[in-house]
């Protein structure tokens, strides 16, 4: 049986380590899309600045791809001298250096960061091929807060009643799983709130060569001038409607027809009042059954309902399937809240949340077409940090061979099939003009 060294010595002086080897070919994928030289052209008069603004933005983007979900923490890139070489970063900010950054930011480039974030979004929507078709899946999440932030309010927070919080809304779209769009509001907010001015935006940035437009929300955005904004731009719509009593009493008269050995379904035409004209609605029911007492659906009588307002060309089980599919917006939050810190709030100034905010979109969405475009299909389901834990956490070791720089990684077939795989769909990558 072998024996532990008993003479081993420690010693720290080798500074070519690093956590963070994997992120390599991250960083390569921002080279070759020239996303530095792009954020550069963002405008700040700033004022005793050792750090460009590009530079500030991606020191806050990584510690969000690799994990360091905290300003304060992200601080431990500030001594690992070898991921700054890869990344091409000539020192890393200190923790009080990115939180006076978010800060002092003017409104003028908040908005042009939002205004760079839809530009690359145009691009990267119709990579690798271009689409047709888009669909908007829209809803809110709470931000539960801790300390004392700006118009964070009291509102609807049902793991923490009663605590003060943020409510974003977030537009996300379903086939590639792009952040289309993000605004922090205060908790207070009603569900909808802002979502017209979003859906104006999004539609009127995105229309070019596109043929078809859908959308889809729960109740909380079952409004008129919500559904009349999504007419407007001809965006078929599968939304949850709101069941009041003119509605409920309807549901008992319908001619519902079995489509399972479980569910009936039924459509009418109906108007509320606050309506210009009648739309279209499509009712699923089923009995209750034992395990419905905490059921969160519409239940009346013996059966329970889902009701759905949609203008979509599509048949009542057509319109169920397509917004049951929105069920991944929800695996989309909860990667926006854990993986990509939006629930670590880091300064007490709303604006500089905003603008955090927007960041988180920005790096949601670089990683995601870095995921897309770079890596193998089975690879395509992961979550960040799965990413994480497979690619970017990998060790490396950065040495110089002949004074060319070599970084040296793990010894894998699977890494290096892996590597060969990235590296030859970067050459496909070509810069946006």
């Amino acid at each position: 049986m072998r024996h532990s060294p008993r003479n081993l010595t420690i010693a720290f002086n080798h500074a070519g380590l690093t956590h963070y080897g994997g992120a390599v070919f991250f960083q390569e994928f921002l080279r070759v899309l020239q996303i530095r030289h792009m954020l550069a052209r963002l405008h700040w008069v700033r004022r005793n600045h050792g750090y460009g603004l590009s530079q500030m933005i991606l020191a806050l983007v990584w510690p969000l791809v690799l994990g360091l979900d905290r300003i304060e923490t992200a601080s431990l890139l500030r001594c690992n001298g070898t991921f700054q070489y890869l990344t091409g970063l000539p020192s890393f900010p200190d923790p009080q250096t990115l939180r006076r950054f978010l800060i002092g930011a003017p409104e003028h480039f908040h908005r042009q960061l939002h205004d760079f974030n839809d530009q690359l979004l145009q691009n990267l929507m119709h990579l690798p091929d271009h689409r047709s078709r888009l669909i908007f899946d829209i809803d809110s999440t709470v931000v539960p807060v801790f300390g004392h932030q700006q118009q964070a309010t009291v509102g609807y927070n049902p793991r923490y009643r009663g605590r003060r919080s943020y409510h974003p809304l977030l537009c996300v779209e379903s086939n590639s799983s792009y952040l289309c769009d993000a605004l922090l509001r205060p908790g207070h907010a009603s569900t909808w709130t802002g979502s017209v001015e979003m859906l104006r935006a999004r539609f009127a940035k995105m229309l070019v060569g596109v043929r078809e437009l859908r959308a889809r929300a729960d109740s909380g955005f079952c409004y008129q001038p919500v559904l009349a904004t999504l007419e407007e731009f001809r965006a078929q719509y599968a939304v949850v409607a709101r069941v009041y009593a003119p509605l409920k009493n309807l549901l008992r008269g319908l001619s519902y027809h079995r489509v399972d050995t479980r569910w009936q379904m039924a459509e009418l035409e109906h108007r509320f009042h606050e309506w210009p004209r009648s739309r279209r609605f499509v009712v699923a029911r089923r009995l209750i059954e034992d395990e419905d007492k905490d059921t969160t659906l519409f239940a009346m009588g013996r059966y329970v309902y889902r009701v759905w307002v949609t203008n979509a060309d599509l048949t009542p089980v057509g319109v169920w399937r397509f917004y049951d599919d929105r069920a991944t917006i929800e695996v989309r939050i909860r990667e926006l809240l854990n993986d990509f810190a939006v629930a670590n709030i880091p300064t007490r100034v709303f604006a500089a949340n905003a603008l955090y905010l927007e960041i988180v979109r920005l790096a949601y969405n670089l990683v995601t077409a870095f995921q897309r475009l770079c890596l193998p299909d089975e690879w395509q389901p992961f979550t960040l940090q799965t990413l994480r834990y497979k690619l970017f956490l990998l060790p490396g070791e950065l040495t110089r061979t002949h004074n060319r720089p070599v970084l040296r990684l793990h010894q894998t077939s699977q890494i290096e099939r892996l590597a060969d795989h990235i590296l030859k769909r970067l050459r496909k990558v070509h810069p946006f003009a």
